[in-house]
C-alpha cells in the first residue's frame, strides 16, 4: 500500500467544519466535528487517489501551502 501526504484546510462554520484539500481539486468533506472532518476528508482523498489510479491519471505532488493572516482596512 502506497501512502500519500497531503494539505488540508480547516474551516469551522455554525454547523461544524469544511475541509478541502487545495492540491485535488474538488475533493471536499465536512463534518460536526474537527476529528470527523479530518476522518471524512482523509476518505474523499483516498476515493478520489483510488478514481486517478483506475483511470491512468498521475497523482499530483503535494505543493508548499501558506497560511497567514492579513490585516485589510475597509
Amino acid at each position: 500500500m502506497e501512502k500519500f501526504r497531503f494539505s488540508v484546510i480547516v474551516e469551522k462554520d455554525e454547523s461544524g467544519y469544511y475541509v478541502f484539500c487545495p492540491e485535488l481539486q474538488g475533493c471536499y468533506s465536512q463534518g460536526s466535528t474537527y476529528e470527523e472532518a479530518l476522518e471524512n476528508i482523509r476518505d474523499a482523498i483516498r476515493l478520489h487517489i483510488e478514481d486517478r489510479v483506475s483511470c491512468g491519471e498521475p497523482i499530483p505532488q503535494p505543493k508548499i501551502v501558506s497560511l497567514t493572516t492579513l490585516d485589510v482596512a475597509v
